[in-house]
């Protein structure tokens, strides 16, 4: 296998599989009966890995690589899988930090074009398969399994994990998962499975209500991991991170119940470890220190309100480079925008990107200084000619702009 045919075959993954990450709700592919077929075809290979399940709207992402840290520093063999990936489709799914082999990759999708006719993956369906197949190959001794979106309906909820973990319930998906934060959280609750605790990170009553509702319907145990008080910190620096961190000890609590050896010393070097451990980027990524660069991938309006007050910690004059896909809420995000600062507009690179062309109507109400940009490379290099080495750059909006900005700028500057 060449590099140009596993570029060729990753095309035409995405290509011919329904994508969410690229076309959005049209691409989404709600029930299990599909990526039971492909198990079945497959050979069961999720039946064959001790998996720890982790979902919620924001947070899935840290808190599942933090545990991952965690439990390398044990010396434990760990398969991580995430989405969405920011610069190769491999960081989707590793073991160990390090990123799922291209040779394998490459052979899977060969299998993909395979397929009998009556199965017709999703995008992620089929990349929940690989990950599952890749685990089961690489012997692993847990896997920890992100949800992809939602939860009752979501292609990982095929597996039966020791523990099951939800984040935090915000409004984000609406046109999939419901219009309440009700809905929403009962969809996220419908990766509970019997017998199973289920951690709860999010402290408003009607989500925790909701919860335990589904917990005591399943006889599972819930834990509220809000009640954890800790001091502990982590290479991953949002101040949003000290709620994930709670739910990554309270992870940790049950998963000594299962046998697992995991020593305080082990929590709080895994816990100061996850870039190195991981290699996990975009959350509150610092790209360089003069002028200070930070991206984050924060793109619900919970998500960005937590992303802009950390902003305002910051003195610096900020000069923001922002940009969306086409269901986001622009008149929404507005109103929590820093308002002292220079703003750079910018179209990611993906099929349901929103062109800021389409809002530039609310900008200018809004009377913000602001540029507007064909792409995140322009605008982020318009950013850093117009930043002084005493101000900052913030990159973020949506997981896309973070991943444009970092294909192009972190390999360059490795």
């Amino acid at each position: 296998m060449t590099s140009q045919d596993y570029r060729d075959a990753v095309e035409w993954l995405f290509a011919q599989a329904p994508n969410y990450q690229r076309d959005g709700a049209s691409a989404y592919k709600p029930g299990l009966d599909n990526i039971r077929k492909l198990c079945d075809f497959f050979g069961n290979p999720q039946d064959k890995i001790k998996t720890i399940h982790i979902g919620g709207t924001n947070g899935k992402g840290s808190t599942s690589n933090m545990l991952a840290s965690v439990l390398q520093e044990c010396g434990y063999n760990i398969g991580l899988y995430n989405s969405p990936h920011l610069i190769d489709f491999t960081e989707r799914i590793k073991v160990n930090g390090e990123n799922c082999d291209k040779q394998f990759v490459y052979n899977f999708i060969l299998k993909l074009k395979a397929l009998p006719s009556e199965i017709q993956p999703s995008f992620f369906e089929f990349t929940t398969i690989m990950a599952f197949d890749y685990f089961s190959q690489q012997k692993i001794d847990y896997a920890i399994i992100e949800v992809g979106l939602g939860g009752r309906l979501d292609s990982t909820n095929i597996i039966q994990p020791l523990v099951s973990a939800i984040t935090n319930v915000q409004l984000d998906h609406q046109d999939l998962l419901g219009d309440t934060i009700e809905e929403i959280a009962s969809e996220k609750a419908g990766i509970i499975k019997e017998n199973t605790a289920v951690i709860s990170g999010d402290d408003k009553a009607v989500v925790q209500e909701i919860i335990i509702s589904k917990a005591k319907e399943m006889n599972a145990q819930f834990i509220d991991a809000t009640l954890l008080r800790s001091d502990l910190a982590s290479d991953l620096k949002g101040k949003y991170q000290k709620k994930n961190i709670r739910v990554v000890l309270a992870l940790v609590a049950e998963l000594r119940k299962h046998s697992l050896t995991i020593s305080d010393n082990n929590v709080k070097s895994g816990l100061l470890n996850v870039y190195k451990n991981t290699k996990f980027i975009g959350r509150w990524f610092e790209f360089s220190k003069d002028p200070l660069t930070i991206c984050d991938t924060g793109h619900n309006q919970a998500g960005l309100e937590e992303v802009f007050n950390q902003l305002n910690d910051y003195p610096q004059h900020k000069h923001i480079v922002l940009g969306f896909v086409n269901d986001k809420k622009i008149d929404d995000v507005l109103l929590i925008l820093p308002k002292n600062a220079d703003y750079y507009f910018v179209k990611p690179s993906v099929n349901r990107a929103r062109n800021p062309e389409t809002y530039e109507a609310l900008l200018k109400k809004s009377k913000l200084s602001y540029k507007i940009f064909p792409s995140v490379q322009e605008g982020y290099l318009s950013a850093s000619q117009n930043c002084s080495i005493e101000e900052m750059i913030f990159i973020g909006g949506s997981n896309f702009v973070v991943g444009d900005f970092l294909e192009k700028n972190l390999q360059n500057d490795e």
